[in-house]
């Protein structure tokens, strides 16, 4: 059986078809979904062909696995959508769409799903199981003892040197270098830092609409490289390429080659993530102990025992993999298999903070510093924030640089300004919300209607983490911010949160939904938030509307498709 791992971003999917000329020949989809239901950028074009198409599938099989998080609206939307729309196309789904859920365990829903679709494999394509796992290496190592530094990757994610001369226009294989101009704390005290970073984007051509997303190329913290480096004992300024053994593979490299260690590990490798159950099952053959090896195969088994193992020593004691590596002493791999086994490093994405309207040359961020202690004593640290947080503005007139590129979204502030909006953002998830504000304040100016603008923001003390504060009473005073409503959750006995302060004001909010047509918006915590404030939606539709559960369910639904009801939630 021979396999191939393909980006769809790197193949014309129109010729999916002709895999139908080859015997045997199987397409396993493996889709995540993003934002409202959307695809991933790199699932982009083929989305779109898929959507557009007529072509006929016949005679292609396939399977897909779909990654996505329960606690959104549009749960694996791309999995189902694709898993659909090939069988219609004529392609015959030879094995059940699988649905991974990254809410629970998303590495355990793709084991379960693995070890029924190999027995059913075997029986379609009338092969018989080895019964053995062989472990087969993608990569092989080419060490460079003599070469061009010029022709050294030192952190570009496409063209060499893109960082040094910088060419429109700007995505996520060619990201601006923006230069950070203003990084400040926004919480006045406790033992949080929120903070806000501006960086210029002046003479870069990018162009964003309030609501977008900025995405930024983070780097792992340097004592963690510096300590993999230190425990694998190996030169991490060596220059190495990685190169793949399948000649005809589209993808060369499983990262920009060549590079040095240190480069791959600080820029191109997640370090941090603790480590799906097929690294572990791959990295214990190096194990000199048998009972670590057998506890790292074990763990990427789907055997009960093993799952629980993974959950317990893995995910809950949250061990990335230099943790791993430091607990399992006689665990000393080859960093070229360990690197090429490490999942790429991803961009992060912040809702932009500001409108081009008022700011066409900045994009304002807001962001939590993640920063916890796990079971094991460890202080982990979020890589984004983290990095973020480091990038000062120096009075030297040095700059810090932030690698960005803009993602279009659809939290969209209505076509009709005189729509009312109303906007539900606590923590960061006010940074939309900043734009939207910024840029009805500039409608206003500009003569046009505006409709009711109003904001329902929470945070923990006001005289603590009430984030924009002077800005948003600034906003309420000149009458940009129609009412400014701000629940502080630990300022008194009871908590007050967001949703309380929605039903305190049902009258006029189901006035603005029923009569005057506003839009909805909310950002923030998808787990919790977002579901109580839809569901102190629903309790209003049904008090105030006089619905059942199931028609106020249907009403909010429809503003949903409507486009008048928007969410931009993570968990």
């Amino acid at each position: 059986m021979k396999g191939m791992a393909a980006d769809p971003e790197e193949y014309d999917m129109s010729e999916l078809s002709r895999l139908a000329e080859m015997d045997n020949s199987l397409a396993i989809f493996c889709m995540a979904t993003y934002g409202e239901g959307d695809p991933t950028d790199n699932a982009q074009d083929f989305y779109d062909w898929l959507q557009e198409t007529d072509g006929k599938l016949d005679g292609v099989n396939y399977t897909v696995f779909a990654l996505g998080n329960k606690t959104y609206e549009h749960y694996n939307a791309m999995g189902v959508y694709v898993d659909k729309r090939l069988e219609e196309l004529g392609a015959k789904r030879v094995f059940d769409l699988g649905m991974g859920d990254d809410d629970g365990n998303l590495e355990e829903d793709f084991v379960t799903w693995r070890e029924q679709f190999w027995p059913a494999m075997c029986e379609h394509f009338g092969v018989e199981a080895s019964g053995e796992d062989s472990s087969i290496r993608q990569y092989e190592l080419k060490e460079h003892n003599d070469i061009n530094m010029n022709k050294v990757y030192t952190g570009e994610l496409g063209r060499l040197k893109s960082f040094e001369t910088q060419k429109p226009p700007f995505d996520a294989k060619n990201p601006f270098l923006a230069p950070v101009t203003v990084n400040r704390k926004l919480n006045k005290a406790g033992d949080r830092h929120l903070m806000h970073l501006e960086v210029d984007i002046t003479g870069s051509k990018i162009r964003y609409e309030s609501g977008d997303h900025v995405a930024v190329y983070p780097t792992n913290d340097t004592a963690i490289v510096n300590k993999l480096g230190q425990i694998l004992g190996v030169d991490l300024d060596l220059v190495i390429s990685l190169n793949n053994l399948d000649e005809e593979s589209n993808k060369k490299h499983p990262f920009p080659c060549p590079t040095t260690y240190r480069t791959a590990l600080t820029h191109y490798l997640d370090i941090i993530h603790p480590p799906r159950t097929n690294v572990l099952y791959e990295l214990a053959q190096y194990a000199t102990d048998p009972k670590d090896q057998e506890n790292m195969r074990k763990m990427a088994s789907s055997a009960p025992e093993g799952k629980a193992l993974y959950q317990s020593f893995v995910l809950e004691d949250n061990r990335n993999i230099l943790a791993i590596l430091e607990d399992l002493p006689s665990l000393r791999p080859p960093i070229d298999h360990l690197c090429e086994l490490m999942p790429r490093l991803q961009a992060r994405y912040y809702s932009i903070a500001s409108s081009s309207k008022v700011h066409p040359n900045s994009i304002h961020i807001c962001a939590v510093l993640v920063e916890y202690t796990t079971k094991t004593g460890r202080l982990t640290k979020g890589v984004a924030t983290t990095w973020l947080k480091n990038k000062l503005v120096a009075d030297n007139g040095h700059k810090s640089t932030v690698p960005m590129y803009i993602r279009k979204s659809q939290f969209r502030l209505p076509f009709k300004a005189s729509n009312p909006v109303i906007m539900v953002g606590p923590g960061t998830g006010i940074a939309p919300f900043m734009g939207f504000i910024q840029e009805r304040g500039w409608l206003k100016e500009q003569g046009k209607e505006v409709g009711e603008t109003v904001l329902y923001f929470g945070c923990r003390h006001k005289n603590e983490d009430y984030l924009y504060q002077e800005e948003l009473e600034e906003a309420e005073k000149t009458g940009v911010i129609t009412k400014l409503n701000v629940a502080f959750s630990r300022d008194q006995d009871q908590k007050v949160y967001v949703q309380h302060l929605l039903r305190t004001n049902k009258e006029d909010l189901w006035r603005q939904i029923h009569t005057d047509n506003a839009h909805i918006y909310i950002c923030g915590d998808a787990r919790n938030m977002a579901r109580d404030v839809q569901t102190a939606f629903y309790e209003i539709a049904e008090e105030l509307g006089g619905m059942t559960r199931t028609q106020a369910t249907d009403y909010i639904k429809k503003l949903m498709t409507k486009g008048r009801y928007s969410l931009d939630v993570w968990s």
